[in-house]
């Protein structure tokens, strides 16, 4: 039986990291088409004081990778935040996807009512069950950074929509 976290974590993130990979893919090609360095684009932020377009790939993948990985009951991978290029966000994406499709449906399953401790042993540690970790942080915060990925690009004259932003599903 697939459970229900499962079928609303594991394809959605899925699907919204294959898109984030194409658009990065068409962002490459446009700087490369418009004669201008691609890190014009991974350095881009939509405010000074937001995350550049190479950090919220990062953090999306994270949220992708951590979120699944604590709803299995499996350790969270550790990845190094040593991306510079277009290749090298493809590449995170990749490892975040192999990673996520290795999990099967059975290791979520009682997720639901998991205790999910996040920072555990800080003061801002924080516990809450799967269900809410899952509906109220997880995914909202996924959301979040692969839209603001979107955002800079389209922003800085990517040519891309809602196709684009939501993929195959």
């Amino acid at each position: 039986m697939t459970t229900h976290t499962y079928t609303t974590s594991v394809p959605v993130f899925k699907q919204l990291l294959n898109s984030l990979n194409a658009i990065l893919t068409k962002a490459e090609a446009y700087a490369a088409e418009k004669k201008f360095e691609p890190k014009v684009l991974l350095d881009a932020r939509l405010f000074p004081d937001m995350f550049p377009l190479i950090r919220q790939v990062q953090v999306a993948a994270d949220f992708a990778k951590s979120v699944s990985a604590r709803l299995a009951g499996v350790e969270v991978p550790v990845y190094e935040d040593d991306e510079q290029t277009f290749a090298d966000l493809q590449a995170r994406i990749g490892k975040t996807l192999s990673f996520i499709e290795s999990l099967t449906p059975a290791q979520f399953e009682g997720s639901e009512t998991r205790e999910i401790i996040l920072r555990p042993g800080t003061p801002k540690e924080k516990k809450m069950v799967g269900h809410t970790y899952l509906y109220h942080y997880g995914l909202p915060q996924f959301f979040f950074h692969v839209t603001t990925a979107y955002a800079i690009l389209r922003h800085n004259g990517l040519e891309v929509g809602k196709g684009d932003f939501m993929g195959a599903y």
